[in-house]
């Protein structure tokens, strides 16, 4: 069994809007946007990344706004809903908040003993918000949320599956534990993470396959510490079967890839170096930042990208 694994890292969404995006995020969620990039595979479309307010691994939501991308269709072999972890006696904030806002999809419920206020963001993708006990992760507060309030990252997601006996074996040998199930949904927890340590896994046999695009999670990643630390996991998912990517350098962390048995793609990225190594701490998320093989490109994309306003 694993151990260098700490917990979420961030949770990677496709969109269509990089304008409705961006203003959802940080102004109805009120989170940070750390960094505006681009998709390493395809520059003419943004890669945005909302977060606390350096961007902390367990904390960070990002996007791939595609103009023109259809919407996607639920289903399984994916992330179903995305958690984000909130103060004790906040829902009730959040919830005015929300209908104010003209958030659609609210319902409040109690899961395994938790109050949570689900919700759905401009691309119909699933969201809620969990009041999480002892949660002390310090959240974005220059924003339009005060700290009593504020995000302070995620609290983890579910995954929706066909058969989940596969995908429970692998979350173990990442380090997760079976905690608790509850209405036919099964928790696994990390010990002692790093505050979105939670994968919640939902059997759903007879729904099809999700289909990616608009509202679709593209990709879960998982944090570890260091480059030592994700060699040592690479290495133990080799010898398992698992067919994992090479090292693929982010700019501001370093990814592997594979494929779950129940479909979803996960990816284990590193804490470091942070976003932070291009933009001062202060500034995050302002400028157009591009990777070093698309500088080239600038004066085009600055041009032909879509508008941010904020």
């Amino acid at each position: 069994m694993l151990n260098q694994i700490k917990g979420l890292h961030h949770v990677t969404s496709m969109s269509r809007d990089a304008d409705a995006n961006n203003r959802f995020f940080t102004s109805t969620l009120g989170l940070r946007r750390v960094k505006k990039t681009v998709n390493f595979d395809e520059p003419s479309v943004y890669h945005l990344y909302y977060g606390d307010e350096v961007g902390t691994p367990g904390s960070v939501m990002t996007y791939f706004p595609f103009p023109n991308i259809i919407r996607g269709r639920p289903g399984t072999g994916e992330v179903g809903e995305t958690v984000f972890s909130v103060p004790e006696g906040s829902l009730e904030f959040w919830k005015e908040r929300f209908a104010e806002k003209g958030v659609t999809g609210i319902a409040a419920e109690e899961s395994f003993g938790e109050k949570r206020l689900r919700f759905t963001a401009v691309d119909g993708d699933h969201f809620a918000l969990v009041e999480a006990k002892g949660d002390d992760r310090a959240p974005w507060t220059g924003g339009s949320v005060n700290g009593d309030e504020a995000i302070r990252g995620f609290a983890g997601a579910t995954l929706r599956l066909r058969e989940t006996g596969a995908t429970e074996e692998l979350l173990k040998f990442m380090g997760y534990e079976h905690a608790d199930t509850s209405r036919g949904i099964k928790r696994f927890v990390i010990p002692g993470g790093n505050g979105a340590d939670v994968i919640d896994l939902q059997t759903l046999p007879n729904m099809p396959r999700g289909d990616l695009g608009a509202g679709s999670v593209h990709h879960i990643a998982f944090a570890v510490e260091n480059r030592d630390a994700q060699a040592e996991v690479r290495n133990a998912l080799l010898d398992t079967g698992y067919q994992v990517t090479p090292v693929i350098d982010r700019d501001y962390f370093y990814a592997i890839y594979f494929r779950t048995p129940g479909g979803v793609l996960f990816e284990i990225a590193t804490n470091e170096p942070g976003f932070d190594r291009d933009e001062d701490t202060a500034h995050l998320g302002e400028a157009l930042k591009l990777p070093t093989q698309h500088e080239h490109l600038r004066s085009w994309l600055e041009t032909h990208l879509p508008e941010i306003k904020g």
